[in-house]
């Protein structure tokens, strides 16, 4: 017999947000992968393959997000609509909105447009020399302010906002943040290590607060519009109430 103190864990199967005959859009977990990738050589579950055991056919995914985001993520279910999704992210046909918690009280709205360096390798370590353009037009949908001294200041206040990325480099969101000197909460690589500690530390907050929550387009095959729509997950929503945010239906 089995010992179930040793067999590993049921996961719940992945949220499906939108199917046809062509194309399907999950809700992706943060800390799961899309893919295999030298980010962590040991990570044995991945969107792909969870995906194609759970609908029992291959996918082909269009995009990618990191690993600590969550929400929409779109795969075509043959090779052709793979290709044309890609070719529609490629072309900037695609909309996508991302909501995020933020250190400090943004401006209500605003465009960062600040270049940004391409990086070489595959996990994003070593940057080029070579700048891309860059396009992120965010929305500032709530503001708190708790109190919690962080480093100079007698409180700590947070933004909930809506982003669009324009373009779509590597981290772009997270470094367009970053540089504007709002970075995302639970941001490990681009954020603010203080930012990131107190809101452990005071709300069991882990995880990265960015979730891709609506992608808009015209359907390749069909020519009909779509939207989907992703509330963010539960983690995330918990985080919301902890800090006095508004939960995001």
């Amino acid at each position: 017999m089995s010992d179930p103190l040793t067999e590993p864990t049921p996961q719940p199967p992945l949220e499906i947000l939108y199917r046809d005959e062509r194309l399907v859009a999950i809700h992706k977990p943060s800390g799961l992968l899309v893919h295999r990738s030298p980010i962590d050589r040991r990570e044995t579950r991945f969107a792909i393959q969870l995906l194609r055991d759970q609908i029992g056919q291959h996918v082909y995914p269009a995009h990618r997000i990191d690993r600590p985001t969550s929400g929409i993520l779109l795969f075509g279910l043959d090779e052709a609509a793979g290709t044309a999704l890609s070719l529609l992210f490629q072309n900037r046909e695609i909309q996508k909105n991302y909501l995020a918690v933020t250190r400090g009280h943004l401006p209500e709205s605003g465009l960062i447009d600040s270049p940004l360096h391409k990086y070489e390798d595959a996990d994003g370590h070593i940057k080029s020399s070579e700048t891309q353009e860059a396009e992120t037009a965010y929305r500032r949908l709530a503001t708190t302010e708790l109190p919690y001294p962080t480093e100079r200041y007698d409180t700590t206040r947070y933004s909930l906002v809506e982003l669009t990325p324009h373009t779509g480099r590597r981290h772009q969101i997270r470094r367009h943040l970053a540089h504007i000197r709002h970075p995302i909460i639970g941001d490990v690589r681009h954020g603010c290590n203080k930012a990131n500690k107190l809101a452990r530390s005071h709300f069991a907050i882990h995880r990265l607060l960015l979730a891709a929550t609506h992608v808009v387009f015209v359907h390749p095959f069909t020519n009909a519009p779509l939207k989907i729509h992703c509330p963010p997950e539960t983690s995330f929503q918990t985080a919301l109430q902890c800090i006095d945010l508004p939960v995001q239906a």
